[in-house]
């Protein structure tokens, strides 16, 4: 074979060598910039997971900002208290409840008789305090729209029926459905005389929102290891695992002699 055969097969080699590094180096670029755009793409969807994530459970500020206004009546330090029954009765019941919770739930629904009968007797006054418990743990605005619905229904003097009545269609606690005031305003139907204009603006316009939040502040800020919470004149009775109707019942009857 000639010199110029040769050298001819040598130079087609070596651009065959040449054209085949000119692809690899072009695939691997082309990989690694379908990598790296991969990576930017986890990266940018674990971000807004961790945004979604550090707003779980945070509540709209939009919707509570505003002047502190108590409803009707409202008692104790700073007016937190919705008051039920005589202020002359010898023994006071303090309850800090959630729309949501519930545990409060299955306290109203073993206790209400009996409270009613002792507070329409003039033996016991009960001083309710709303916080917004669920709404911090599951997330949502529920229970703070609740509370802000019952504040109302306070102003409208019909705080008790309409309580019960929120208790009574209390929804699953995953299920923020008292977040919305169009079915706070259809339970309101259950209680005579409260459906009136002025109780739908007072929920759709949050009168009370701030004031349910400054109440969920002192629960925080009160020690107390959750909801519900009951005071029996300053003894926390919930936690008393022999506690009854009958037995609150009889102390305070046993108050009133």
């Amino acid at each position: 074979m000639s010199e110029k055969n040769r050298h001819g097969k040598r130079t087609a080699r070596e651009k065959l060598a040449a054209e085949r590094e000119k692809h690899r180096s072009r695939d691997k670029r082309r990989r690694a910039l379908i990598v790296g755009a991969s990576v930017v793409c986890v990266l940018g969807l674990a971000a807004v997971i961790g945004v979604v994530a550090a707003n779980a459970g945070k509540d709209d500020g939009n919707e509570s900002a505003g002047p502190v206004v108590a409803p009707s009546g409202a008692q104790g330090k700073d007016g937190l208290a919705i008051p039920v029954g005589e202020d002359g009765a010898k023994s006071t019941l303090t309850i800090w409840e959630d729309f949501r919770c519930p545990a409060c739930k299955a306290f109203e629904l073993a206790y209400r008789d009996t409270i009613h009968e002792l507070t329409e007797a003039g033996k016991l006054k009960v001083e309710y305090h709303l916080a917004t418990i669920i709404d911090g743990n599951m997330g949502g605005t529920g229970s703070r729209k609740a509370a802000n619905a019952a504040a109302c229904a306070q102003d409208a003097g019909k705080f008790t029926p309409y309580h019960d009545v929120l208790f009574t269609n209390q929804p699953p606690e995953s299920e923020d459905a008292f977040a919305d005031e169009d079915r706070l305003i259809d339970l309101a139907g259950k209680v005579d005389g409260l459906d009136t204009t002025l109780f739908q603006e007072c929920v759709k316009n949050g009168r009370h929102n701030s004031w349910v939040e400054k109440s969920n502040e002192a629960f925080l800020n009160g020690g107390f290891s959750g909801t519900p919470t009951v005071l029996l004149d300053g003894t926390n009775i919930y936690q008393d695992q022999s506690m009854t109707p009958a037995k609150l019942k009889q102390m305070v009857e046993d108050a009133n002699k």
